[in-house]
């Protein structure tokens, strides 16, 4: 098989591109995922979509096919999801710290995404430093829920194929979009978990918002941290919930506008070690948790309480 025709359709660049149907979209990342396009052709489909961009029929259909070939997880009860795939430059990376403060209100936390990206402080360091459970597959995240822990899963234990796709960056030089894949996969059945989706560029923003309408999601919208699915922790991003596609004005909370009055005090660098040791002081109680991650944790929790409402027969064995 060959994903020429799909090629040519969108890489006629940004203005004269045609974008495909949902079914199309299907068709055409099942075949990458499957390993059944030429180098050539998936450096083609990287690029033309780079330049493109993704629309939501599109970021439909990709994620449908990296679904279906995604290690099946589930829960006792509803459950949140952090894919965390951009890890921390400058601020520490402080999505163990969510993680952390969720389950500490008995609530079961996911976390995926790859171990290592060069230049930045990734979430399995975080997790490794921190003694963490890092699973293996679907039996070690239900023994880490039964101990009220967050767990940590890698992409390629998740979803094989598509770390394989995210790894492409490396020879191509350029995110794909497996990368807005990755970033909204949630490997649950329907009904059963919270995903907390971010983004960086408020384009994106614009059709994701779109897009968990229309695919009836469970989602908490935000721009991330560095792309992280975690507050900043010197101001509070916008918390947009969807519960079934539906908006929740009455769950969601608005942007704190400029920066806190009190600053909480950062570690002054933003390696592993270092913020694995800041991580440890909030959760022992030695130091407060900032703000923000404060105010999403609580976002978080009555939009799960919402969520529970919605989907009473949902929970599984």
């Amino acid at each position: 098989m060959s994903i020429s025709h799909y090629i040519k359709e969108i890489g006629r660049g940004k203005e004269g591109a045609r974008s495909l149907n949902t079914e199309q979209a299907h068709d055409l990342m099942s075949q990458v995922l499957d390993g059944q396009v030429t180098d050539l052709e998936l450096g083609a489909f990287a690029m033309a979509m780079r330049i493109k961009g993704e629309t939501v029929d599109e970021t439909a259909g990709f994620l449908q096919a990296a679904t279906a070939r995604c290690l099946p997880i589930t829960t006792r009860q509803p459950a949140v999801v952090l894919p965390s795939y951009n890890g921390a430059r400058k601020l520490p990376n402080l999505t163990t710290l969510l993680a952390l403060l969720l389950a500490q209100e008995d609530v079961p936390v996911l976390v995926h995404g790859m171990p290592e990206d060069p230049g930045r402080v990734t979430t399995a360091e975080i997790f490794h430093d921190l003694g963490l459970p890092v699973a293996r597959d679907a039996g070690d995240v239900a023994a880490a829920w039964q101990r009220r822990e967050p767990v940590y899963i890698r992409t390629d234990l998740l979803c094989p194929p598509l770390a394989r796709l995210l790894d492409a960056r490396w020879t191509i030089g350029l995110r794909n979009s497996g990368h807005t894949i990755a970033k909204l996969l949630d490997p649950c059945p329907a009904g059963t978990a919270l995903r907390v989706v971010n983004y960086t560029h408020p384009e994106y923003g614009t059709m994701l918002t779109e897009f968990l309408q229309n695919t009836i999601a469970n989602a908490l919208l935000m721009r991330g941290t560095e792309g992280e699915p975690v507050a900043d922790p010197r101001r509070l991003p916008r918390l947009d919930v969807f519960i079934d596609g539906f908006l929740r004005n009455d769950l969601s909370v608005p942007a704190h506008d400029g920066v806190l009055r009190e600053l909480p005090v950062l570690p002054r660098t933003c390696d592993a070690a270092t913020t694995a040791m800041y991580i440890q002081s909030v959760i022992s109680g030695e130091k407060p948790a900032p703000g923000p991650l404060a105010q999403q944790v609580a976002c978080l929790l009555a939009s799960l309480a919402a969520l529970a409402h919605a989907h009473p027969q949902e929970k599984l064995a």
